[in-house]
């Protein structure tokens, strides 16, 4: 029994090994010279490998795509993934906001301890290129290979950071087999802001204490101005609904109620409007150019108070797709049976963010895309040893 899998990132590398550890020769192939380069990018500054909260809780994170995800979860979820870290020898710590990340805040450890008890084959450079009637075809660095595995996982990608290996290239070839793709779009990714000159001395700048409300979802995340716009977690958050058309506001006083805002600002009506929201209200000094730049020009009295309890975000739309940290789309569950495996093309499973779901930052992708990898190379094993019959 022969299996390949196409794609080494997190869902790959897990489906490699839950077929090899089943007993199929697996063949990982990836495009790029080395593996998991999204991975090792996102655990350059601590990698939030899942998050310790409420089941129940942690499965809203996911939003529509709860439902077709809840059985890969409840397989394999935020315990286990803890669980596999530390048996990696990678000791995981969990956060204030129960974030887990491994005590070496980094990717790289944890990666080359993973892949030193991997009994797969890996090949680099080796560029899925489509299908080829019932064969797989690929770019190598000697030429044009066709291969023939019993079952195949493609674990891709999205559509973003297409420099790290997800580019969203393989849509047209799954279309072509009549397998309908939900089309991209940026998920986790920064907003456009055309600034006026006085932002540049802002430019950088963390925002903190402040609320993000965006219709239902709120946030009370970092975030920072940067020159292209709003970027960091605490857009993340909220930048779904916000892509989806939902107005942003911002609380720059979310301890304060509007009537103690207007009692403050009251006892200082002899200062400026800069120095009333300083000393006052304590802004910082990112937060008063928000309200300057987002506000202008600004009111006095209760309106003002108003304003700066849902000061509205002035913003062009998202920052590219490439430089969101995730993206929505991809192959509809519709197309996939319990299993993964799509339902007009046997013997070939979908995992990670090939997938349509979105989750927001805060371990929930990482936690998805281990869980669908685990899952889908189960029943890419058991589709094998079943003679060719999905386990679904």
């Amino acid at each position: 029994m022969t299996a390949v899998v196409i794609g080494a990132g997190p869902a790959g590398l897990m489906a490699a090994e839950e077929l090899a550890r089943a007993g199929v020769k697996t063949v990982v192939c990836e495009a790029k010279p080395s593996v998991a380069r999204k991975l090792l990018m996102a655990g350059k500054s601590g990698l939030n490998l899942t998050k310790d909260e409420d089941f129940e809780a942690f499965m809203a994170g996911y939003g529509e795509a709860a439902g077709p995800l809840r059985p890969m979860l409840e397989a394999y979820g935020p315990t286990d993934v803890k669980a596999w870290a530390e048996a990696l020898g990678q000791p995981v710590f969990t956060g204030p906001t129960g974030r887990v990340f491994p005590k070496a805040m980094k990717a790289s450890p944890l990666l080359r301890a993973w892949l030193q008890g991997l009994p797969v084959e890996v090949r680099t450079r080796w560029r899925w290129a489509g299908f080829d009637g019932d064969a797989l075809r690929f770019d190598t660095p000697d030429g044009a290979r066709l291969e023939r595995p019993d079952v195949t996982v493609l674990a891709l990608g999205g559509a973003s950071w297409a420099r790290l290996g997800s580019d969203g290239a393989w849509a047209p070839w799954l279309e072509a087999q009549g397998i309908e793709i939900t089309p991209f779009k940026p998920a986790n990714m920064g907003l456009s802001v055309a600034w006026s000159s006085h932002m540049e001395a802002h430019f950088g700048s963390p925002v903190k204490g402040v609320a993000l409300h965006a219709g239902d979802t709120s946030s009370r995340g970092e975030f920072v101005i940067s020159q292209r716009g709003l970027e960091g977690g605490g857009i993340y958050e909220v930048s779904a609904a916000v892509r989806d058309g939902v107005a942003l506001y911002l609380d720059l006083c979310p301890q304060f109620s509007i009537e103690e805002i207007t009692t403050r600002l009251a006892k200082r009506k002899k200062d400026s409007t800069a120095n009333k929201l300083r000393k006052a209200l304590g802004l910082s000094p990112a937060a008063r150019a928000l309200a300057m730049e987002f506000g202008r020009p600004l009111p006095g009295g209760g309106e003002l108070a108003q304003l700066l309890k849902a000061l509205p975000v002035k913003h062009s739309g998202p920052r590219p797709i490439d430089e969101a940290i995730s993206t929505a789309g991809g192959v509809a569950f519709s197309q996939v049976d319990q299993g993964l495996m799509l339902t007009n093309r046997p013997g070939t499973f979908v995992a990670g963010e090939m997938l349509d779901w979105e989750a927001p930052t805060g371990g929930y992708l990482l936690t998805a895309c281990f869980s669908t990898g685990k899952w889908a190379g189960k029943a890419a094993a058991d589709y094998c040893f079943k003679g060719g019959r999905s386990s679904s």
